[in-house]
């Protein structure tokens, strides 16, 4: 007997103890959580009627909208009133898109609360997400076979979801980067290894000792230096646009004291952005030709980048132009950022957000607070056990379900009030 004792205070010496504060510190991290994903949604209304949403928390319905279908992305709203029961996969957040809830691509489903819609919105963009496949391995996330913890990392371009191993790059500690781009639109948008090795969190190149090295060893790096007569790499002019070869050109010609008539002035700078970047960028107007003047390395990986990187970025005429011949005039934009989605988020539900119980509480006193924590209890015990019985058959919680349990709680609530016998001595 003793010994089963000694092994039973053994074992619960090893089993890990967790406190009340641990449980509510979790609770309130996993709250925080939801009102940065979600807070920044509507949850009532269909987004659709606000066209293509700057950033919204967005599903797809594998229940509608089966791999082998077209994909369809529907708006978190959507996804509680009219796709409650279904299988869906949460696709985080994206940009600029319209909620195709009941459009052409449901073929035996009506939206609930937008049905108005065009038949397809043909400025939404879809990937492999919308089936529940993520990374360059196409596999689903949590992935049943994959046994290697591994994190799932957004790209900030084509906002795909890969696996921290399948980038190419070791990504640094989650607090070090706020944005990550993944190699294809890394090769897809070039001009960013110019910028990467100034800014990148992981920098490419090491400009204190002017050398660049081949830290790998493969091969795969394209060194980019400075046309000064000593080595041009080729793969300059093939893979930066137009604007990116004016550079070059530029550079030239500021050498050899000669006017370069590709030279953005001052005047040509984009509205808006002229007072802030004009300090920072060269006398050309171009940060990105300064930057290109200087030697970098390309690389097959991924980049993470810092807070406000983006800020860093050259908007003058002709980056404007290449931007948005790249389809990446977002990245103008701090307001596009995932950081900024979710503090509006938090902010929002912060201000709406208060404790109704611990306000009712304050203005009693000690027998009704004493009273209205019975209550509270009480409705709190036949919840839990109203609510279990959906868990158990693994069915979804809807509205009208809720407000039945609160009838038939008011009722007994009734019973048990009337039935009181009351005695005075």
């Amino acid at each position: 007997m003793a010994g089963a004792e000694g092994s039973a205070g053994r074992q619960s010496e090893l089993e890990p103890v967790v406190s009340l504060v641990d449980v509510l510190e979790e609770d309130e991290e996993l709250e925080n959580e939801a009102c940065a994903v979600l807070g920044g949604s509507d949850s009532e209304k269909c987004s659709y009627s606000q066209g293509s949403v700057k950033r919204q928390a967005l599903y797809a319905c594998s229940t509608c909208t089966p791999e082998g279908e077209e994909p369809a992305g529907i708006c978190l709203a959507c996804s509680y009133e009219c796709h409650g029961s279904h299988k869906l996969f949460e696709l985080y957040t994206k940009r600029n898109f319209r909620c195709d809830c009941g459009n052409s691509k449901f073929k035996n489903l009506e939206c609930k609360l937008f049905p108005d819609k065009a038949k397809i919105n043909p400025g939404n963009k879809y990937n492999d997400n919308f089936f529940g496949l993520y990374c360059i391995c196409k596999r689903p996330y949590p992935d049943p076979e994959d046994e290697i913890p591994d994190e799932m990392i957004q790209c900030v371009v084509c906002e795909d979801w890969f696996h921290g191993r399948h980038l190419g790059a070791v990504p640094p500690e989650s607090g070090d980067f706020q944005e990550m781009v993944c190699q294809a639109c890394m090769k897809r948008c070039s001009f960013l290894w110019a910028y990467a090795a100034q800014l990148a969190v992981t920098k490419v190149s090491t400009e204190d000792d002017g050398l660049v090295l081949n830290v790998d060893g493969t091969g795969d790096q394209e060194v980019i230096k400075p046309e000064n007569g000593d080595h041009q790499d080729n793969s300059l002019r093939e893979d930066v646009p137009e604007h990116g070869k004016d550079a070059v050109q530029e550079v030239k010609a500021e050498q050899t004291n000669e006017p370069c008539a590709s030279s953005s002035s001052e005047s040509d700078l984009q509205t808006g952005f002229k007072n802030q970047h004009l300090n920072s960028e060269s006398q050309s107007g171009c940060r990105l030709q300064e930057l290109n003047a200087k030697r970098f390395v390309k690389k097959d990986t991924a980049t993470y980048w810092p807070v406000n990187w983006r800020s860093k970025l050259c908007t003058c005429k002709d980056c404007m132009k290449m931007y948005g011949e790249l389809d990446v005039l977002f990245l103008t934009d701090e307001y596009d950022t995932v950081l900024a989605y979710e503090n509006k988020g938090k902010v929002d539900q912060a201000a709406d957000r208060r404790d109704p119980l611990m306000d009712t509480l304050n203005s009693m006193d000690r027998v009704q607070q004493v009273e209205l924590i019975c209550e509270y209890n009480d409705l709190k015990t036949e919840l839990k056990d109203y609510l279990k019985r959906f868990a158990d058959e693994g069915t979804v919680v809807k509205r009208e379900d809720i407000q039945q349990f609160f009838e038939e709680f008011q009722s007994k609530k009734r019973r048990r009030v009337d039935g009181m016998q009351y005695y005075c001595s």
